[in-house]
């Protein structure tokens, strides 16, 4: 896979996650913080930023590109509406690496305008997390988007479980992505594990 760290990447909401699902082998994780004082949104960014650093933890995070400016982060993730608000060369000068969300032709299109280090589709399935205007994409959109975006890694969110994260990799995937089936689980090392293994590649084997 090109440019990114790992083929499993959990979205979590607090910063603590970061070490539980380190230590269990994930290798990128996005942190996605939502609806909280400015004082606890830095001290988990910050908390967040030390715990990848310890456990060998690609950090990225959703959103907060002047935070990620001042604090250190050196990837972070937009969404279409905040490349609106985003000072892109700002965020080129810092060094930062960009990922992108996309749900449309139009979509991509400006994703690929900023030059991002990885395309988000989605939702592939239907998603309860958050009402979205846009419907399921299935996995032969990712096939097409793949054929799009040729070696640029591209990422399949939404409605992604373990069982289905292996056919969006056949579909054209670099990398899966998912909320609910990492930190909603019974035991989230153990899913992290199990994605890993469902997600290995007959390259990973040898």
């Amino acid at each position: 896979m090109t440019g990114l760290p790992s083929r499993i990447y959990p979205v979590v909401d607090r910063a603590d996650w970061v070490a539980t699902l380190g230590q269990a082998g994930a290798k990128l994780i996005q942190l996605r913080l939502k609806d909280m004082p400015v004082e606890t949104l830095l001290g988990e960014i910050r908390k967040g930023r030390e715990l990848a650093r310890a456990h060998g933890v690609c950090l990225v995070l959703n959103d907060y590109w002047r935070i990620a400016i001042d604090e250190g982060i050196d990837f972070i993730h937009l969404g279409q509406e905040d490349l609106d608000e985003a000072d892109l060369p700002a965020i080129r000068r810092a060094g930062l690496r960009l990922g992108v969300s996309t749900h449309s032709h139009e979509e991509l299109h400006r994703g690929l305008e900023v030059r991002p280090d990885y395309v988000a589709l989605g939702p592939v399935w239907p998603t309860k997390l958050k009402k979205m205007p846009w419907g399921a994409q299935g996995v032969e959109r990712l096939t097409e988007w793949k054929r799009l975006i040729g070696d640029l890694p591209l990422v399949a969110i939404g409605g992604v479980t373990l069982a289905r994260a292996p056919s969006c990799l056949a579909a054209g995937a670099d990398c899966v992505s998912a909320v609910s089936d990492f930190i909603r689980m019974p035991d989230p090392q153990a899913q992290v594990r199990a994605w890993l293994q469902a997600t290995r590649t007959r390259e990973d084997m040898g």
